[in-house]
């Protein structure tokens, strides 16, 4: 892809990595919580897969990995709330308004 990708499709992009990489953590637990190797090893190819897909997006390293943080940080906190089930705390839920905020500083502020 090219260096002046269009904002929206870095954004889809850093959506899909974020799914991989939580993913690919989530089954790295369950295959150590009991689940046997092969959630291990299909998480460790979703990790793989994480690094390949978000250095897709040609940005500054700095800035690509801290914007990409905000994305991972709300998949993070949607897949304990929505596939786990987990109660996620107001607390949790201000400092992800933090993250996201950070991200979008990082984003649009002077380069």
């Amino acid at each position: 892809m090219k260096g002046n990708m269009l904002p929206v499709v870095a954004w889809l992009v850093f959506f899909a990595a974020a799914i991989l990489e939580v993913g690919g953590d989530a089954s790295i637990r369950k295959g150590l919580r009991g689940g046997g190797w092969l959630p291990i090893a299909a998480g460790c190819l979703m990790l793989a897969g994480y690094g390949l897909v978000v250095n897709l997006v040609k940005w500054d390293f700095s800035r690509l990995l801290g914007v990409y943080v905000a994305v991972f940080a709300v998949v993070s906190v949607l897949f304990g709330r929505f596939l786990f089930q987990e109660v996620v705390p107001t607390s949790t839920w201000i400092g992800l308004g933090v993250i996201v905020i950070g991200g979008a500083v990082i984003q649009f502020g002077s380069r």
